[in-house]
């Protein structure tokens, strides 16, 4: 059984004319409020997040006193606490113009938010609640990072989306050009990854190793015949069947073979002639505006269409340079889904901050940092019960020092990364958390350990009848002959003399 306590420090600030008049105590002073998470029977999820309340100081301000919001962000930020998984809300006055109209409440890009004030304390709290579930977890994202833990039942849709937390991703963008004589297609796919996924994944490197590779694949075609449409004289490409378009090209991918790590797919599908243009539609037989789509946990396809040329004696093949931007927008959106950093629906007041080119917010970073560490937390757990459980069952089996040492180590870096996340260090929980999932993996994969796993005792009778059986059938004759004999002599009466 687990208990987590995940703790949140969250530090209010009021800027000048913002005080709620009903503050129980003088400023500054401190308050915890906490809230249960419930996952299961034998596993318990509290969230404490410990309020500091205070003034500005000058210099925020005067970091405070610009035109625009973003600005009063980046102004405020060396000013803050920029640790992982902490939260800095500044409350303004009611009268603000900092915020725009019809904006109560405005999250940055780094790790703190600025609060319009007004009615009272209560309304205050309330804000604050809804913004801590925004930029730290919500009980449904720290439910999904426990899923294998969670009854069916309990689970949204979105559950099983997710990719699973892992030290490592691969990602590999394909190309696909099923008709090369129709379509000489170009693409910038380095210079692309470099501008677009780059900034993203330098961003996520505190999550996980990412190693990025490229493919062309000519001749590779959908598993699906599209459907030809006279009205709009195009094909189309319905939802019901787009599951069956990736098992065919996942056969021509052959990365995922020979990966250690879960592997990301992104495709870029230009359609053989004969078959274009080519669209996407919804489960409603609308066309889906990107023409791409998503699968949960492998990847995402997007179909790119090429004009048709203007004279039909045009020499083929034709040129087609990829434009990489759109495509780009796309994919990174669908690696923002796989990863869980969908922005959620929010009230109308609320407005976030565009992360700009490095495709995650500070706090996004925090989301996916608190998800993954209790996720890491539940799957060490689950290693080293079902290792115990194995070695149980073996009754003559050897357990190398480096195999204990190991589960040792796990077991302290999980008890490490669980005091951290009460102390409401989120760096530190998360990096133990990785630990033990290294260590545990390590213990349980062990060389030694597996030749047991694979020859329980039941196998090896299995293995060697067949040989003892030739050697035992005339030994054992041979014995029937002996005590025949001996009965034989024992009836036959002595001669007496």
């Amino acid at each position: 059984s687990a208990q987590f306590q995940l703790v949140v420090p969250v530090t209010v600030v009021f800027a000048p004319g913002s005080v709620p008049g009903d503050l129980p105590k003088a400023l500054p002073f401190r308050d915890v409020q906490e809230m249960e998470i419930s996952v299961n029977l034998r596993t318990s999820v509290t969230s404490r997040y410990e309020m500091l309340y205070r003034s500005t100081t000058a210099q925020e301000e005067a970091a405070l006193d610009v035109a625009a919001a973003r600005d009063a962000d980046a102004a405020l930020r060396p000013l803050q606490d920029t640790s992982l998984g902490s939260l800095t809300v500044y409350v303004l006055p009611e009268s603000s113009s900092l915020l725009p109209q019809g904006t109560s409440v405005y999250v940055g890009k780094h790790r703190s938010a600025l609060v319009r004030a007004g009615g009272g304390l209560a309304a205050l709290h309330r804000r604050l609640r809804q913004l801590t579930q925004v930029m730290s977890f919500t009980a449904t994202s720290i439910a999904t990072a426990l899923s294998d833990r969670v009854p069916d039942g309990q689970l949204g849709p979105d559950a099983r989306r997710h990719l699973k937390s892992s030290p490592g991703y691969e990602i590999t963008f394909s190309l696909l050009n099923p008709d090369p004589k129709s379509h000489a297609v170009d693409w910038d796919i380095e210079g692309a990854v470099n501008r677009y996924v780059r900034p993203v994944l330098n961003k996520l490197s505190l999550v996980a190793n990412f190693s990025v590779d490229s493919q062309i694949l000519y001749y590779a075609v959908l598993g699906v015949t599209p459907r030809f449409d006279k009205e709009s004289s195009s094909f189309l490409l319905s939802a019901h069947s787009l599951p069956h378009v990736i098992n065919p090209v996942e056969a021509r991918l052959g990365s995922s073979a020979a990966s250690l790590y879960p592997v990301l797919n992104f495709l870029l599908y230009v359609p053989e002639r004969s078959h274009s243009p080519l669209y996407i539609q919804d489960k409603d037989g609308a066309p889906v505006r990107t023409n791409a789509f998503h699968s949960p946990r492998w990847g995402g396809i997007m179909v790119y269409n090429v004009e048709a040329p203007d004279t039909p004696q045009a020499s083929l093949p034709l040129h087609v340079d990829v434009d990489m931007v759109r495509v780009m927008e796309v994919f990174l959106a669908q690696l923002r889904l796989l990863f869980g950093l969908s922005r959620e629906e929010l009230p109308p007041e609320f407005l976030l901050e565009s992360p700009g080119n490095e495709g995650l917010a500070d706090w996004e970073l925090d989301r996916l940092l608190w998800a993954h560490a209790v996720e890491n937390i539940a799957t060490v757990s689950t290693t080293l019960t079902s290792l115990a459980q194995l070695l149980d069952k073996i009754g003559n089996i050897v357990i190398k020092d480096d195999v204990a040492s190991e589960v040792y180590r796990a077991v302290a870096s999980a008890q490490t990364a669980m005091a951290e996340l009460a102390a409401g260090n989120l760096h530190s929980a998360f990096q133990a958390s990785k630990e033990a999932v290294t260590s545990s993996e390590k213990a349980f994969f062990d060389p030694s350990l597996l030749h047991l796993l694979y020859f329980p005792d039941d196998q090896k009778f299995a293995i060697y009848i067949p040989l003892f059986l030739p050697m035992a059938v005339p030994i054992l004759l041979s014995l029937a002959r002996i005590v025949q004999e001996s009965r034989q002599r024992k009836k036959e009466p002595t001669k007496m003399d």
